[in-house]
């Protein structure tokens, strides 16, 4: 039963979540054989002002 967690920062639409799940779940079953009724996706959204690069926060740029 794999479980994938996806963490990005916040701002995508709900369709593009929806695109991202349907072909990160159809990756997961079709590489380890899993049925996609046993793939489960959690996506962690961050916020820009908890994410930072080289000291810089997202929200700062």
């Amino acid at each position: 039963m794999p479980y994938v967690t996806v963490k990005m920062l916040e701002g995508r639409t709900d369709e593009q979540k929806k695109a991202l799940v349907e072909k990160v779940t159809a990756a997961v079953s079709e590489t380890t054989g899993a049925s996609k009724e046993k793939v489960t996706i959690f996506i962690e959204e961050m916020s820009k002002k908890n994410y930072a690069v080289a000291g810089v926060r997202e929200s700062d740029k």
